[in-house]
């Protein structure tokens, strides 16, 4: 197997491999001499980078996170000026994402439906990597609120957690279904009709 002088090299290859192999088989079913293999590295050379397959697995909750953000950067630099706009229009990338990735689905909810329960470790990372994800919607939906075109009886955070909470059980009937018609739906029920000032 090569060797590279790059230190990161490595562990990106794992993080890499992992990630597709967590998504295609789920946490329990993925062993770490799978994740090596299809990393093209020595088994040893995993437990250099990691402590545990927990660990691990926590690292690439937080690397999706940290994608999604970079993903929703990237939405945002093109986005319409209202927040009702901007929010349809980041969305409707994550359904683009889904639909050129096979609809495989969000790996942190995947990871919560197999981990919560099992990993403290991973159900901290998740709850702080969705945390984020709300905080960040709330902030466009306060703005809307300030610009009328979001009703204000309830707060911006409480709404962001109803909308997340809806994207992501749409995402499981996505795999379900093999169809992004459920994403849709939930974009077009809470902006044009839930949230509706």
């Amino acid at each position: 197997m090569p060797r590279t002088a790059d230190k990161t090299d490595i562990p990106r290859r794992l993080s890499e491999a992992g990630y597709a192999l967590f998504n295609q088989l789920g946490y329990n079913a993925t062993g770490i001499q799978q994740i090596t293999d299809k990393a093209g590295v020595p088994k040893g050379s995993f437990y250099n980078h990691f402590e545990s397959k927990e660990a691990f697995a926590a690292q690439i909750i937080r690397n999706y996170g940290a994608w999604v953000d970079k993903a929703w950067d990237a939405a945002m630099q093109d986005a319409p000026a209202d927040s009702v706009g901007a929010m349809r229009h980041l969305f409707a990338s994550f359904i683009q994402h889904h639909e050129n990735t096979g609809l495989q689905g969000c790996l942190v909810g995947n990871f919560a439906a197999e981990m919560a329960e099992s990993s403290a470790t991973c159900r901290a990372v998740l709850c702080g990597v969705m945390v984020g994800w709300r905080e960040r919607l709330a902030e466009l939906i306060a703005q809307g609120q300030a610009q009328h075109l979001i009703r204000s009886d309830l707060n911006a955070l409480t709404l962001s957690g109803f909308f997340w909470d809806a994207w992501e059980g749409a995402v499981l009937r996505m795999k379900v279904e093999h169809s992004t018609q459920a994403l849709k739906e939930v974009v077009d029920l809470m902006l044009d009709k839930f949230f509706q000032p």
